[in-house]
């Protein structure tokens, strides 16, 4: 009997970042905002693919308090403030439009979110 890999949903998210990364980059005009979901936390940041740095960040833990915003709720609700607070950072140093990378995660619930808290802070993509 054949042995089978083991394979993770993590794994296969793994790939499909990969393979959505191979057309698509940030510049220092234009960042790539990344967004990492986890079962506790969730960050996203603005990173400059051509020198390999981050030019800022936000994630849960600058986030007080689950309350309700706009019909959202609970961890959606911390995703959509993340993506203002990134916007609002990304103001600060002068950066309007970005390329958004889902990060291999369906664009729904929290990473739908960050996107729309992120366009409603003033960030174009």
């Amino acid at each position: 009997m054949k042995r089978l890999k083991h394979v993770t949903k993590n794994k296969l998210r793994q790939e499909r970042h990969a393979r959505v990364r191979k057309s698509l980059s940030g510049t220092a005009q234009r960042p790539r905002l990344s967004v990492f979901r986890s079962l506790r936390g969730m960050t996203a940041q603005l990173i400059d693919d051509e020198k390999g740095k981050t030019l800022c960040s936000a994630g849960s833990t600058e986030i007080k308090g689950k309350e309700k915003i706009e019909g959202r709720e609970g961890k959606v609700a911390v995703a959509y403030l993340i993506g203002k607070k990134l916007a609002e950072k990304a103001k600060e140093k002068k950066i309007v439009k970005a390329v958004f990378d889902r990060g291999g995660y369906a664009y729904h619930g929290r990473v739908q979110a960050v996107a729309e808290g992120a366009r409603e802070g003033g960030l174009e993509f």
